[in-house]
Order: C-alpha cells, then structure tokens, then sequence
C-alpha cells in the first residue's frame, strides 16, 4: 500500500467563514496551497492547518468544523485563539521571520513575548500530529511560520519520515546571525530530513549559518548529525501550467481578454500585479516609470501601465502607510502625464479572480516583476504559461528566485532606475521573433518542471535520503549495549578507566581556561576512586600545570600533553627524558603568521608541542587557513620526527613518538592487567587509545560525536557521557 502524505502548512487550502450563524467553506487562494491542492489528492494526503477563522467564532461548531474538513477535503484543523493570531501569525511571523529574511531589519520586531507564542503555535501542531500521524507516514512541512517543528516530531518520533520546505529567501548568516533565537530555528530545522529551499543561494546562506552558529560541518549539502542523514538542496517551485493553458483557451477568458484590449484601446501594455507588500518594490517600480516616461517621451500615449495590488495586511501600519504612499504617487504621476483619453497608469487595489488574471496575462505586451527580495514568484511563471501566442517578454528583479530559473527575462537590479527604464525601452522594442523564441524556452522549461514535478521530485529526495544507508563505522551505544557495559563493569574486579578531557567531560570553550572541572564532574570522578577496584586515568592535551592545578585534591593517574607527561596518583610528573624541542623555534614563526592573517587564532606552546588553536575564527576562514598551514607544515616538516594534527579547531605540531595511545600501552598496562577496560574520548587525538584498546577483551571504547572512529561506540554529548559514569557508578 502506498504511503500517506501529511502536508503541514500554517494556512489548509480551505478557508471557514461564519456569517450569521452559518459555517462556508471556500478553497484558499494562496500560491502555496493552490499549487500543491492537486499533489494533496493524488496522493490520497491530508492536510494539517489552520482553517483562517479564530476559535472564538467558532467554539461551539468545531467538531462540526472538523468532520466536515475530514470527509470533504481529508484536511485536519487547527484552531488559533485570536490571541495566539495576533502573537503568532501576525507577530512572530509577519513582524519578525517575513521582514527580516527579506532584509527588512528596519521593520523587523524582536520581542519574546511574540517568540513564545511562535513555540506555543509549534508544539499546538506538534500535539495535533501526534494524534494523527501513522508510523510509515510521510510528512513534509511547509514554511517560515513552522521552522520549529521538524525537531519536535523527531524528538517525539524518532523514526519520521520528515521534509521541509522554506518559501520564502533564507537570509545570509549577516542577517540572520541578527535574530536573538537563531540557533533554536536552525535546531528546529536540522530535525528534517530533507530542507528545501528555491535557490542555491538561500540553501548556501543556509548550510554557512549551520556552520557557523552550530559549529556542525557538511559535505557538499549533507549533514551528519547525530549519524542520521540530513540532506539541504535546491527545488525551484512550479505552478499548474497546464491549468493555465487551458484557461486562457477558454472562450470565456479569450473573450474577456479580447473586452479588455477594446476598452484599453491601442496603447502597448506593461502589467505589474502584485501583493501590497514593502518586500515588492512597488514604489521603486513606479518611480522607475515616472523616469521612464520622462526620458522617453516618444511613448507618452503609446503605452499604459496596468497596475494591479492586492489588498494585503491592511491592519498593520507599515501597510498603512505603503499603500498611502503608493495612492499618492500613482497620482502623481497621472497628474503630471496625463491627457484627454490618457492616463498613463490604470490602478486597481483589488484581487483578480483566476480567469480576470489570465486575460491580463494575455493581452499584456510585458509583465514588470520587479521586487526588492521574493522567495520565488509564481506571478511571472503564471505569466509565461498564459502567452498562448508567445508574444511577451518579462522584465524580472535579480533578487526573485525566479530569476535564477528564467534566464531568457530581461533581468534587473530593482535599485538601479537607470538599467530599469532601459529595459523597459528594450522590451517595448525587442522583436516579435526575439520575443517568442525566449518565451518558448521559458515555456518549455517551466512545464517540464511544473508544481507536480517540483512536489515529486522533492518526495523522491526525502525517500531517497530515508533510505541512504548510515555509515557503517559509527554504532551507537543504545541501550543493550549499555546494559552489557554495566554488567562486565560490575562483575570487574580490576577495572581501568580512562578519560579524555576537553569534548569528553567538559564542553568546549572559545577561551580553553575556562574550561574548569565543575563540581558535578569532580564529584564523579571521586566517586569512581572511592572504589578500589578502579584506577582512573584522565589523559589530556593539556599541560602538566593546569591538570595539576584543576585535579590537586584527587588521587588519579594524569597524562598530559597527549602522553608527554605522566603523573601516577599522588606522585612527581615524570616524562620521556630524550625528546628533543629545538624544532619549535623554526614552527613558531609560522605560527605567528598564521595568526597575524587569522583574526581569534593563538598559540598555545607547550614544553615539546605547538598548538594553533582556531575555535574563534569564522568557518570559512578556518576552512582556508587550516587547509593551508597542514599542508605547508605536512611538506616543511618532511623527514623530521613529528607529527601535525588537524584536530578539533585544532592544529597541533608534537613529536610522533607522543601519542596517547603509547603512553597508555607504557605507563597504564605495562604493570597492570586491568579484566575491564572503559576508554572514552572525542577526537583524532583519540584514535590511538581506542585502536591499542579494541584488542584487549572485556573493553568498551567511546567516541562521543559521529565521525568515524576506531572507537567501538558513539555517544552522542558530554552530557551524555556524565549520565553514563553516573548510571556505571549506581549499577
């Protein structure tokens, strides 16, 4: 049986109404829903969201409400109170998310009042899927107002099949960095296992703040997290083109686009249609159209600008004033042009019904879609499929996401009037043969590449992506495993445990002397040591003053500077007496340079190690830089006994004969013959210890993160690793 579709989206394809006292349903308008309503019933999906009327209207009808939904249109509602539409709808999401990714940080609200209702509307969702939802079901979640909620279906069901899709431009890091809550979205998202995005450039602003904020790499657009599979890609959005094409064939629409021509008359049609909205560029538009009449006044009375806005938001003020100014200026502009049986710009704020649109589309010699930032814009494509007769050309901002799919467009810097008036004079001029050559590749594209396309494509990507198999080094230790550990650790008599430091039990810190040993970590590591049966080992990369200094009062063995140094119990540190560290005074300089070119790069120098520490540098930068110094030091350091290490934002030059896994085999086994063995640690620096361990039996060696590893387990945190001493001490 095939599997069931759940799309999720803020807004179902069906809106409630109640007027007096009755209930209507009427299908929504919106580019979202209308483009995936015919994918919705082919796959025999349903559909999670809010029906666009507050609970308080309907209180007493919403089971009626919701078993109607159910059995007319397989759609499940959400009930906002109107509090929660105000906080969450028309706070959170249009004052923050909306203008802030589309680079409005003038008009963008930061306030946790409307943050917290953003979480309580996510988890409303998250609760109503939990009761809907089926094991081997598909879920794919649509946009900005839901960015939370992929992580909480994986927390709450690990197993999910789980696909995003963000509508709307993903701001470049700069932007976004500007958000007080921006790791909790990206969090949220990464619970995905496919993230689609209209462009390449929204899914690269992506993949840079993941890095950056998160510190998680990715191999060209996959992530590793946890050992699960995410994968972030490019799905330009298709609208129904054939749906067009048969409605502009209509006779109904041919003759009300044949109406429409007669009452405009002979003039040449630029339209612009579009949603009020400050991201548009409606008022640059129509100043580019004032310049354009003034610099060519050969088409005064010969062209005619149909302007069409749709209401939008009309009770938020940045609107308000929009739309006032717009009014003012279309006036402007008629008043300083006009003449008897002229106007130069015909305006109508109001919505078009599909079959009044159509006819515009056709009779319209350009279409001027010129906003200041849009995810997408289907308006242009819709345009594209309507031209039967393929004589049209579309003037099209650089910063739509269209633009990146309709190159045959006469593309525009929406900023620059200049180059818009131009194209205007070359679209009014191009050749009808120019004209439908580039539309008929335009055509051609966006029907090969329509809504159901686009909408199956990204399915096959999820299932694709769900069925990748994991890699196959990286075992976590779940719960079977551990129980064996804690079994083998009691019956122990002789037991050795050793431990990493920084990234095993602690977090790591951008400044390494803050990293002090907490109170709950020495608590655990004195309770280890209270059981004779145990030695206890905690082996570093740091020096011998610092372990000394954090660990004074405990009786462990230390092993410091990655098995330089060790220090058994109570006693004097004692080292290898014949290694040598002249060598530093040529590295060094190198070093230096780095750090003048790297900005929050240092060294850290230890008595027979270097280290360039890079926590703090910009990923990017990192990437260069560490790439650059392994290789130079890797072929400056050719035939000498050392080794580099690229380890965790890390770069460390030491003596190859200093290895963790060397001090261990000399200073920890040599006299002792341990029937348990517990090594667990976080980076290269570690793979020695794990693979000396693995061969000896009764052993448990522990990666914490998921790279691959020698190490026999994963884990997945710190905190993790605490909880795991802990419940070994209890058992």
């Amino acid at each position: 049986m095939e599997r069931r579709l759940v799309i999720i989206s803020n807004r179902l394809p069906v809106s409630v109404k109640k007027e007096n006292n009755k209930i209507t349903y009427t299908r929504s308008l919106g580019g979202l829903t209308t483009g995936l309503e015919s994918f919705h019933k082919s796959h025999n999906g349903i559909w999670i969201g809010w029906p666009g009327i507050v609970e308080e209207k309907v209180e007493a009808n919403k089971n009626e409400i919701k078993e109607h939904l159910k059995e007319e249109y397989n759609c499940y509602p959400i009930f906002f109170t109107q509090e929660e539409k105000e906080k969450f709808y028309e706070g959170f999401c249009n004052k923050t998310i909306w203008p802030l990714f589309h680079y409005f940080i003038e008009f963008t609200t930061f306030e946790d009042e409307l943050w917290n209702f953003y979480k309580i509307i996510n988890n409303k969702f998250f609760r109503v899927i939990l009761e809907i939802v089926k094991s081997d079901d598909i879920l794919w979640i649509q946009d900005y107002h839901l960015m939370l909620l992929p992580n909480l279906i994986r927390n709450g069901i690990p197993d999910a099949t789980i696909g995003y899709f963000l509508h709307i431009p993903f701001p470049s890091y700069e932007i976004f960095r500007l958000l007080p809550w921006r790791e909790e979205i990206l969090e949220g998202l990464l619970g995905s296992d496919l993230i689609g995005f209209h462009t390449y450039d929204y899914e690269r602003h992506f993949l840079s703040s993941v890095r950056r904020l998160l510190s998680i790499d990715f191999t060209m657009n996959q992530i590793n997290l946890h050992g699960r599979n995410i994968k972030v890609d490019t799905f330009p959005m298709g609208i129904d083109y054939d749906k067009f094409q048969k409605i502009a064939n209509t006779s109904s629409v041919k003759n009300k686009a044949k109406d429409i021509s007669k009452e405009i008359g002979h003039y040449r049609v630029i339209l612009s249609i579009d949603r009020m909205d400050y991201t548009k560029g409606i008022k640059l538009r129509l100043e580019a159209f004032e310049l354009f009449l003034d610099n060519y006044p050969n088409w005064r009375e010969k062209v005619i600008l149909m302007f069409v806005i749709a209401p939008s938001r009309s009770d938020v003020e940045e609107y308000q004033n929009l739309k006032k100014e717009i009014d003012e200026l279309v006036g402007k502009i008629n008043g300083k042009f006009s003449k008897i049986g002229w106007n130069p710009i015909l305006y109508r704020h109001k919505p078009l019904n599909i079959e009044e649109l159509v006819a515009l589309y056709m009779i319209s010699d350009i279409i001027l879609i010129t906003p200041i930032r849009d995810g997408m814009n289907l308006i242009v494509k819709e345009y594209i499929a309507s031209k039967l007769n393929r004589e049209g050309i579309p003037i099209l901002s650089e910063t739509a996401g269209a633009a990146k799919q309709l190159f045959e467009s006469i593309i525009v810097n929406t900023n620059n009037k200049n180059q818009m008036i131009e194209a205007i004079n070359s679209a009014l001029t191009m050749s009808r043969d120019e004209k439908i050559d580039r539309m008929s590749v335009m055509q051609k594209r966006i029907k090969n590449y329509d809504v159901l396309n686009w909408a199956e494509d990204i399915l096959e990507n999820l299932l694709l992506v769900k069925e990748k198999p994991q890699d196959k080094t990286i075992r976590y230790l779940n719960h079977t495993k551990k129980e064996e550990l804690y079994l083998k650790y009691n019956q122990a008599k002789k037991r050795l445990i050793i431990l990493d430091y920084d990234g095993t039990l602690v977090q790591f810190y951008n400044d390494p002397k803050e990293a002090k040993p907490d109170d709950e970590i020495i608590e655990i590591l004195k309770t280890l040591i209270e059981d004779k049966k145990n030695r206890v080992a905690v082996v570093s990369g740091r020096n011998k003053e610092t372990l000394s200094e954090w660990f004074k009062n405990l009786d462990i063995i230390l092993i410091a500077e990655h098995g330089l140094w060790i220090k058994h119990l109570m006693d004097e540190w004692n080292t290898i007496d014949y290694l040598k560290n002249n060598w530093k005074e040529d590295i060094r300089p190198i070093l230096e340079k780095y750090v003048n070119r790297t900005p929050g790069s240092f060294i850290e120098e230890k008595e027979f190690c270097l280290v360039w520490h890079y926590r703090k540098v910009e990923s990017e930068l990192a990437d260069i830089r560490t790439r650059e110094l392994v290789d130079f030091l890797k072929n400056f350091t050719h035939g000498e006994d050392l080794t580099i290490l690229d380890g965790n934002k890390v770069v460390e030059i030491k003596n190859a004969l200093i290895n963790k896994g060397i001090a261990i085999s000399n200073y920890l086994l040599k006299d002792y013959d341990p029937e348990f063995i517990f090594v667990v640690g976080d980076d290269i620096t570690d793979e020695d210890m794990f693979e000396l361990i693995n061969s000896i039996s009764n052993s448990f060696t522990i990666k914490i993160g998921f790279s691959r590893t020698n190490a026999k387990y994963n884990i997945f945190s710190v905190e993790e690793c605490r909880n795991l001493l802990k419940e070994m001490i209890k058992k």
